[in-house]
């Protein structure tokens, strides 16, 4: 069974460390744990996560009946060079469902930002840009990320953006963003999302707005916080970016700003959009 073979639906489960030989346990987050691996028999270094079955269930239960994809299915879907390629799916012989992706060497675009050390001004335009075509591939997918942070990107040595993890990703369509479904990373939920409103792919877009203005500025456009009610703050105007970087070229201001409208049909509808509305941006020096 090559490394690249699809498992989902077969019957075969996969014995993961007589597969792979673990390297390290790169983190863990609240439903699975991520390591990087050497497949035994092709030498491959890959990114291996397994979810712990027990504690997704409550989340995947919401959508029980209507079809969902797993997790490796919406990441197979997902193509461009600012996403992970996803490998291969499947599930364990302990039971246990898990993801082959690349492994991506570089930094956490989160550990970048919190080194708080201000990113010149021309790479903060390209990493901006590069989040967006992120998410951009995403939504041309058909699926909505719902956790858009700095802590699921990484930034490669050759200056690339990539995006990954979409454990919370579900299709863009209204039966999967009912109100209820309080998903997410609380310093970048969309109002929406936290006031258990209908939500859609804006959702990405006002937490990309949130990304988007910290790589700028190095600060939140609200007080952050480590409960969900911070996210209550977010239906207020946020912090003018001006205050943070008064030499801002005003198209990309005004881009930022309209992500983190409160009210979704004030965002730009689309990434593609928000893109065109910095796409003349000349370099920026300042």
């Amino acid at each position: 069974m090559g490394f690249l073979s699809n498992l989902f639906g077969g019957s075969s489960r996969v014995d993961l460390w007589k597969r792979f030989e673990r390297l390290r346990e790169s983190n863990s987050g609240t439903m699975s744990a991520f390591y990087k691996v050497k497949d035994i028999r092709s030498g491959t270094i890959l990114g291996l996560k397994i979810v712990d079955k027990a504690k997704a269930a409550p989340v995947e239960s919401r959508y029980k009946g209507l079809g969902k994809p797993t997790e490796g299915e919406i990441g197979s879907q997902i193509t461009g060079p600012n996403v992970v390629r996803t490998l291969e799916w499947g599930e364990s012989t302990a039971g246990e469902p898990f993801v082959v992706t690349e492994f991506i060497e570089g930094t956490l675009l989160h550990a970048l930002l919190s080194a708080r050390r201000p990113l010149p001004p021309a790479q903060r335009l390209d990493l901006v840009r590069q989040a967006a075509a992120a998410i951009a591939a995403v939504h041309a997918a058909g699926f909505v990320h719902r956790d858009i942070c700095p802590r699921n990107f990484m930034l490669r040595p050759d200056g690339r953006l990539v995006l990954f993890d979409f454990g919370l990703a579900v299709p863009d369509k209204p039966v999967f963003l009912q109100p209820g479904n309080r998903i997410g990373t609380p310093n970048y939920m969309a109002p929406e999302v936290v006031r258990r409103r209908q939500a859609d792919r804006r959702l990405d877009v006002f937490s990309f707005g949130i990304t988007a203005y910290e790589i700028c500025t190095l600060h939140s456009p609200w007080p952050r916080g480590t409960s969900g009610n911070v996210a209550l703050t977010h239906d207020q105007p946020p912090a003018d970016i001006r205050q943070h970087w008064p030499e801002i070229p005003e198209p990309l201001a005004a881009a930022i700003t309209a992500c983190l409208a409160a009210d979704p049909e004030k965002r730009p509808p689309t990434m593609d959009r928000f893109l065109a509305m910095i796409g003349k941006l000349p370099a920026v020096t300042a």
